[in-house]
């Protein structure tokens, strides 16, 4: 099977009975799945592959993923691609996560706040796919793209995506540990908020100017304290 430089391997998950545990963004996720199958037919079949434990383990890189697929006797291997986000807009993530303390906590505990993602959207970046820009290839020789061996690969990738919402981050270009390393980064280069004010500078009975800049680098640091706190654990 192809190897994928940078990628992180996720154990194969085990036979399932029943609908996957799902989050909205899984679920936002598998609906790119359904738009990206050709018919329902072969969404089915591929769900199937899915369920039944077919799919071995998957490696998740930038932009990219692999896994074999086991169809009867034979095993086939399915290449993928979701595209990477240029660099100005990965730190337009980085300095989104950080304008509120609580997102990286919420990252971190496995949650995607639908807050983030729609200020993401709003500053134009799209963090989730949709299914145009789920690509594959598969060994077999069924002429349909995605055929029903990759379509099981996106299915248990919408399911990895659910457990972890690092493995969204990844796809797109932005590995865990790079994210959490420019986040470090940009928390601790914000200046301290409160060395410079003073209060002789309004008048007596005046409410105070709302100033965005410093409530927004006081979000950042508390960010920066939240992250210091779980990089400790």
């Amino acid at each position: 099977m192809s190897e994928l430089s940078g990628g992180v391997t996720h154990p194969r998950f085990a036979p399932r009975r029943g609908p996957a545990p799902s989050s909205w963004w899984s679920k936002a996720f598998l609906r790119a799945v359904e738009e990206a199958a050709f018919a329902s037919a072969e969404l089915k079949q591929g769900r199937r592959h899915a369920r039944a434990g077919d799919v071995g383990a998957i490696t998740v890189a930038a932009g990219a993923f692999v896994a074999a697929v086991l169809d009867g006797d034979e095993a086939r291997t399915v290449t993928g691609s979701v595209p990477v986000l240029a660099a100005a807009d990965q730190q337009v993530l980085v300095e989104l996560i950080a304008a509120e303390s609580g997102r990286i906590g919420a990252l971190m505990s496995g949650d995607l706040p639908h807050a983030f993602v729609e200020a993401v959207e709003e500053a134009g970046v799209e963090l989730l796919p949709y299914g145009g820009e789920l690509g594959s290839a598969c060994s077999c020789d069924s002429w349909l793209d995605p055929c029903p061996h990759a379509l099981a690969v996106l299915t248990q990738l919408g399911w990895l995506v659910q457990r972890d919402p690092f493995v969204l981050f990844q796809l797109r270009g932005l590995a865990r540990d790079d994210l959490l390393t420019r986040l470090h980064a940009l928390t601790l280069s914000r200046p301290d908020v409160g060395a410079g004010s003073s209060d002789q500078d309004v008048p007596a009975g005046a409410a105070e100017p709302v100033d965005d800049l410093a409530i927004a680098e006081e979000a950042a640091l508390r960010a920066a304290r939240d992250l210091a706190k779980l990089l400790a654990e």
